[in-house]
């Protein structure tokens, strides 16, 4: 669980995208918008979203990175909100 939180703090993005996503932390809706972002019917525990959403993100990074049409800055922005509101549930590193 550590190490997830390590991971998620330890991101390097654009400011433009941090900046967006701590924007949307305010309307976040872990019950809503988990099973929206991760496209599942159940919401998860913190750690196991927490591991499928730096997967996803670091999927979309490459994709935003190689300048690939097919990427979606809201996709990347909603994984973001999602990830960083999830990684304030896991417990914290003493």
């Amino acid at each position: 669980m550590t190490d997830l939180f390590r991971l998620v703090s330890d991101l390097r993005r654009p400011a433009l995208l941090v900046r967006a996503a701590r924007a949307g932390l305010m309307d976040y809706n872990r019950r809503r918008d988990l099973k929206r972002v991760m496209r599942t019917a159940e919401v998860p525990q913190p750690e196991a979203a927490v591991s499928a959403l730096l997967q996803e993100e670091e999927r979309l990074e490459d994709i935003r990175r190689k300048g690939d049409a097919t990427y979606s800055f809201a996709r990347h922005i909603d994984v973001l909100i999602a990830m960083i509101a999830e990684a304030r549930l896991l417990p914290r590193p003493v």
